[in-house]
């Protein structure tokens, strides 16, 4: 598929379904596009559905079946979107650092496939500003999904969820307790369902 050059084609970017309930159309929307008045489409969207696909089916899906539907905040950006959003200081890594995560058709340096979405459990959220530690949710997702990266942020518990190729298994938090809950490799642990039992559905 060529990347998008009329509505027509954009529309039908947008049908390509990724999973049971996730269209690419999802993935789609930038507010750093919005605000700029740029596109924010892929310049290979074979390799951003490829890549969208496997998030959706290994992560998005499994998440939303136990935990409630998800909102989509961040996902897709096009190499030109990233890269005005690192330039800006709108909290976007450079295109090398955002390959294979948010740049879905960019492979990373070791040539490999990935894609990324920032997203919200509205049901975690609720648990969350109720005083539910961030790290429930955390340790669920080690155990139980095979994501390469999570990052937590404190507005909404929002967070960071990464498939990859090569999985790097790691989890990062803005929120307190901040830094690197869980280095690269480490595999699920039993012990840390005592987390979240007590409010898993």
């Amino acid at each position: 598929m060529r990347s998008p050059q009329s509505v027509d084609a954009l529309e039908n970017l947008g049908r390509a379904r990724l999973s049971t309930s996730f269209f690419m159309r999802d993935f789609l929307y930038s507010e750093i596009a919005n605000h700029h008045g740029l596109r924010n489409v892929p310049n290979d969207p074979d390799l951003a559905i490829k890549a969208g696909t496997q998030l959706c089916e290994q992560l998005l899906e499994p998440l939303q079946d136990v935990w409630g539907r998800l909102a989509i905040r961040s996902a897709y950006r096009s190499q030109e979107i990233n890269a005005l959003g690192n330039e800006k200081g709108y909290n976007c890594g450079s295109n090398e650092r955002n390959a294979a995560r948010h740049i879905w058709d960019m492979r990373d340096g070791s040539g490999g496939m990935g894609a990324m979405a920032c997203v919200v459990v509205p049901r975690f959220t609720d648990l969350y500003e109720q005083g539910a530690d961030w790290r429930a949710m955390a340790y669920w997702i080690h155990n139980h999904l095979p994501y390469s990266e999570l990052q937590f942020f404190p507005k909404l518990c929002a967070f960071n969820i990464g498939w990859q190729e090569r999985p790097r298994r790691a989890i990062h938090s803005y929120i307190e307790p901040a830094g690197n809950l869980i280095e690269p490799g480490l595999p699920p642990n039993g012990e840390f369902a005592s987390h979240y039992t007590d409010l898993q559905p």
